[in-house]
């Protein structure tokens, strides 16, 4: 984890001190189950609880009795044992490390994804808003980089939400996979364990019992999680790079907020860079890095061993705290960011109505010519207003009259049938369509 791109809340999940706390839980859930089931008496339960409940646990203790017995669970047994005194003997019974640790983790990973929810929910608003703000701005679309055919802003907006909506839907599932609870034992029989335990605790921590355990939790689920996280770090660089695109100087469509008394470059003043979006792409890369390691996770030796151990404490923490990070990042950019209306509709004109060919080429064969001969006719005049805007980076010839004086598309088409098909308002009369789809009726 690396301070300059966490935050506070999601950082806390991961803490020593909430790990231990939540061991603690386990613990003393599962010895309140023992004692309704009669393994263990219920005022050791209650002893547990009370003098746990008013302990503060001491990570840099633990530390040195881990030192010392080279094992984290049996190191925090010792330090529990020290202030709950006699009936610490009753904590763990029957329990392995697993149960333990990996209920731990679907704890913490629940807590994270909830978080995460909440950090897509804001996103989600804001692209909302402005996706109504530029639901009419017109602007043009782009296939292979090249000028297609128009669109607006509040679409590709539009498109951005729906996104996110089903990033949403996503981390929903991948919560409900991962958040299950394992107290079944050494190799997961129940030997020395009644289920009914792992019940108990199950519900009290909020997770579903895990159907089979084989002493640690299949890691089939953790892979599905990650992978997901991965999916939804690609919407938020699939987002930044169209923000990055926009902003290039030659495009300059929208651009990230430039604060006042902010600096864009130490050698050149000028400098207005998309440092956010661009950090966002290396971010999410990062995120991505962390899901192959996790589906390697699931091929475990028979019934467990820890090759997964090293790479959940590495992957778990770093990859939520990037991604709460970078879903927050992203927020605040599509919230601030400027929006050049005329900048659009300037670069859309720079081609010489060449974005109204297909209607021209539709409609020849419309009239009986083919769609070869209709081809060709509209690429040869089209191709004359793009060698002028290659000349002059501007087009210095007009599509439109061109078109107007090529007899073999005034044989088909009339002026006014030509000149209609120049419409702009043709390419955005199913915005409301659109929206509808993907925000409901208003």
């Amino acid at each position: 984890m690396i301070p300059r791109y966490a935050r506070p809340q999601m950082v806390s999940i991961w803490s020593q001190e909430t790990k231990f706390r939540i061991w603690f839980e386990i613990e003393a859930h599962a010895c309140d189950a023992l004692a309704e089931l009669g393994v263990i008496p219920k005022d050791a339960a209650a002893t547990i609880w009370e003098k746990g409940n008013a302990a503060v646990f001491d990570v840099e203790r633990i530390d040195e009795i881990e030192r010392t017995t080279k094992h984290d669970v049996i190191a925090f047994l010792t330090h529990l044992a020290e202030f709950v005194g006699p009936d610490a003997r009753f904590v763990h019974q029957g329990m392995t490390s697993s149960d333990v640790l990996d209920t731990c983790l679907s704890v913490q990973l629940a807590r994270a994804t909830d978080l995460l929810i909440e950090d897509v929910d804001a996103l989600l608003a804001a692209l909302k808003r402005r996706a109504y703000e530029h639901k009419d701005t017109v602007t043009i679309g782009r296939s292979h980089g090249i000028h297609a055919e128009p669109v607006t802003f509040g679409v590709k907006l539009a498109l951005a939400y729906a996104e996110f909506d089903r990033c949403r839907a996503r981390l929903l599932a991948a919560r409900a996979e991962i958040a299950t609870c394992a107290i079944s034992g050494a190799v997961g029989t129940f030997a020395n364990i009644d289920p009914r335990v792992e019940a108990h605790v199950a519900g009290a921590l909020g997770l579903s019992v895990e159907p089979v355990s084989t002493q640690v939790i299949p890691r089939d689920r953790h892979a599905m999680y990650f992978a997901t996280l991965g999916v939804v770090a690609s919407c938020i660089e699939r987002l930044a790079t169209e923000i990055r695109h926009l902003q290039r100087t030659e495009v300059l469509e929208a651009e990230e907020y430039f604060s006042p008394g902010q600096k864009g470059s130490s050698a050149m003043p000028h400098k207005r860079n998309p440092v956010l979006t661009e950090n966002l792409t290396g971010l999410a890369r990062m995120v991505r890095s962390y899901a192959m390691p996790a589906m390697e996770n699931v091929a475990l030796w028979h019934e467990r061993d820890i090759s997964h151990s090293s790479v959940e404490r590495y992957i778990a923490p770093d990859a939520t705290i990037t991604l709460d990070f970078a879903l927050a990042r992203l927020t605040g950019v599509v919230d601030k960011l400027l929006v050049y209306p005329e900048r659009m509709a300037g670069n859309m004109d720079r081609l010489g109505g060449l974005v109204h060919s297909q209607r021209i080429l539709l409609a020849l064969t419309q009239k009986g010519v083919s769609r070869e001969d209709s081809y060709r006719l509209v690429q040869r005049n089209a191709m004359k207003v793009w060698d002028s805007y290659q000349q002059a980076g501007a087009a210095s010839v007009d599509f439109l009259d061109e078109l107007l004086k090529d007899e073999e598309v005034r044989a088909s088409l009339s002026e006014a049938e030509i000149r209609e098909k120049f419409d702009l308002a043709y390419h955005t009369k199913h915005v409301e369509t659109i929206f509808e789809r993907v925000f409901g009726k208003a």
